[in-house]
């Protein structure tokens, strides 16, 4: 859930939470939903550690009336078809292949957001509702619930957002199979002798942007924005304390007609641990561009462009459709 949607975001790294208004604001700031003239439906697709693990995304919404709009989106991370050697060797100590079999693992997020127009002239409030789950083959599972809130203010060409996410900490309650357990536990001596904890717990994070449109003669536009990732935790992060630790992002997007975009960011700032003993500040710059035409729109992000960070590059594809299209 902390990966993001949308190969326009990527683009950006992931600087959109006061610009985002279109179907893919379910994840970013929900406020943003409130922009849409339309049902939208977005798809997404990446893959990770080369091309070992799966990322997958859907997301709907649609507009209530004028006032409010309501989305859903699904998303997968899993890796499938792993491995399970702790059968390999049989009760009288030799290998045998036969017995090993194959196991998947993924996490899935299920989003529900609602926002909706406030009196306050160009202030607008949104809300998440989430559903976590997660299965490691046969081994474990777990059920997770959570809660994002949001805000998202406009005046005259400058954009403000504020998001909340997982307000009341979102706890993951794990189920784990015990027959199972005890193969794992006799498969090496001294290692997975004791159940492991069977809750799991996601500290609240806060992300504030603030973005600006330019337009030059009519055809030529340029959307910067700047936001600030906070979470409360002592982390690697550039700016970090006991109480909170602060990556700044920055992502930028040069338009023409409203048809054709090139993007590009930097995010993920961190002070990185050399081998020698020192550290450096490393970062993840990205790039993308996309394409719109009659309510389609297609993107793609190339992340962590070089060798900045220690992070692997990825490829990431969208496609955004508009029901403007069908009319």
């Amino acid at each position: 859930m902390n990966i993001g949607v949308d190969a326009a975001a990527f683009g950006m790294a992931n600087a959109v939470v006061a610009s985002t208004d279109d179907v893919n604001s379910g994840y970013w700031n929900p406020a943003g939903l409130v922009n849409l003239e339309d049902k939208q439906l977005s798809l997404m697709h990446a893959s990770y550690f080369a091309n070992i693990a799966n990322y997958d995304y859907v997301g709907f919404a649609m507009p209530l009336d004028d006032r409010s709009a309501v989305g859903l989106s699904v998303i997968r991370f899993g890796v499938d078809d792993i491995l399970n050697t702790t059968q390999l060797i049989d009760d009288q100590g030799n290998i045998d292949y036969n017995r090993i079999s194959l196991f998947s693992t993924a996490d899935y997020g299920v989003t529900f957001s609602y926002a909706r127009r406030l009196p306050l002239d160009g202030l607008n409030v949104g809300i998440n509702a989430k559903v976590i789950r997660r299965v490691i083959g046969d081994f474990a599972s777990s059920w997770g619930f959570g809660l994002d809130a949001a805000l998202q203010f406009e005046t005259g060409d400058w954009k403000f957002g504020l998001m909340a996410r997982d307000i009341t900490t979102t706890f993951n309650a794990w189920s784990i199979d015990e027959e199972k357990f005890a193969e794992i536990a006799g498969a090496v001596d001294g290692q997975n002798q004791e159940l492991p904890e069977t809750t799991e717990i996601t500290i609240p994070k806060l992300q504030l942007g603030m973005s600006r449109k330019f337009v030059y003669h009519y055809d030529f536009s340029l959307v910067a924005e700047v936001d600030l990732n906070f979470r409360f935790a002592e982390t690697n992060d550039i700016i970090s304390s006991s109480f909170t630790s602060i990556d700044p992002a920055l992502g930028l997007e040069f338009g023409y007609i409203d048809m054709v975009f090139v993007r590009g960011g930097l995010g993920n700032f961190q002070n990185i641990k050399q081998l020698d003993g020192s550290e450096s500040v490393g970062f993840q710059p990205n790039i993308g561009v996309g394409f719109k035409y009659k309510g389609i729109q297609v993107d793609y992000a190339l992340t962590d462009i070089g060798d900045q960070s220690a992070a692997l590059y990825s490829n990431v594809f969208s496609v955004t459709l508009d029901w403007s299209i069908f009319r």
